[in-house]
């Protein structure tokens, strides 16, 4: 069900190319876990597979984003950028963060919505959720916070290019450096042309670099908090997850350049399915009742965490260029 959910996703993003394909999968999930005909289904004879989808592939999916990650191209951008970068993840993680605990959002959501903005949207999420050990319900709820806010970018931020006086290169940046997935990042970014498009690549690869010290900070906070804990096979949990040291190989063998172009787009490719099934699997897990019941503060904290990145990033980018 989740492989077919990724396919018609794909299609989706054939058909409508300004509708990124992870986005469309989650939103595929999320509608397909309340029409009548399948609801059940999918709450009960679907629901362990859907949610192995939503845990496995994701970690293989985010080894694959690895690859993906042209650490020479990054570097060219300069140390200014780079600090530019690390400051806006920063001020993203922790303000969401402390305004997700302020508003009282339940479980790990702030946590998770914290880093859904600040790294790469959904699939964030789902590495964070891996280490922290999150509600499946509350991991769900996040993606389609931050999916749903994102997709908000793609049709406001190329409104803002011309008041705000930014050339397309600074918009690019602007971009990359405050728009969640990667997907969203080229549908934004596309409105104002190649160089713009080329910018926010690279600035959006520079944060996905981060997500690797991100997962491993939180695993050794969780170790932290739970020392002594072992899991159900008696063993404690490894410091650093396995798909995050995947992943930094990954970025690592891309860098010798050892791959031919044609491998790296296979592997492009199966990342984006693998993604989008996991996240179809994760949308699926969306209850709407009980998003409702959080809907204010959830919406509250998803446009206060808008204006801050936005904000932080445009700074950013005007303190750079």
């Amino acid at each position: 069900m989740a492989a077919g959910g990724a396919l018609t996703a794909w299609c989706v993003h054939r058909l409508v190319p300004a509708v990124p394909m992870l986005t469309a999968a989650v939103l595929l999930g999320i509608a397909v876990a309340h029409l009548p005909g399948l609801r059940t289904f999918v709450r009960t004879a679907a629901r362990p597979g859907l949610s192995l989808a939503g845990r496995r592939l994701m970690r293989m999916g985010i080894v694959l984003l690895g690859l993906g990650l042209g650490l020479d191209q990054v570097l060219r951008l300069g140390w200014a950028t780079v600090a530019m970068v690390v400051g806006v993840v920063a001020a993203t993680f922790f303000g969401t963060l402390w305004l997700g605990r302020r508003l009282g959002l339940p479980g790990d959501q702030p946590l998770l919505i914290a880093t859904g903005y600040s790294i790469c949207g959904a699939s964030a999420i789902g590495a964070v959720s891996e280490v922290s050990g999150s509600d499946e319900e509350d991991v769900a709820a996040s993606v389609a916070l931050v999916t749903l806010c994102g997709t908000l970018a793609i049709g406001v931020l190329p409104l803002l290019q011309d008041p705000l006086g930014l050339s397309d290169a600074a918009f690019g940046r602007w971009v990359g450096a405050g728009v969640h997935d990667v997907g969203q990042v080229v549908a934004t970014a596309q409105t104002a042309g190649p160089a713009a498009l080329g910018e926010a690549v690279l600035v959006k690869l520079m944060r996905v670099a981060l997500l690797a010290p991100l997962v491993a900070a939180v695993a050794f906070s969780v170790r932290a908090r739970r020392r002594g804990v072992r899991t159900a096979s008696g063993r404690r949990p490894a410091p650093v997850p396995l798909f995050v040291l995947g992943f930094l190989a990954a970025a690592a063998l891309r860098a010798t350049g050892v791959l031919p172009d044609v491998a790296l787009e296979w592997a492009h490719t199966a990342q984006e399915a693998l993604l989008a099934a996991a996240l179809f699997g994760l949308g699926s897990a969306v209850h709407l009742p009980t998003l409702a019941r959080t809907g204010g503060r959830a919406a509250a904290l998803g446009l206060g965490a808008w204006v801050v990145v936005a904000g932080v990033s445009y700074a950013g980018v005007m303190l750079t260029v």
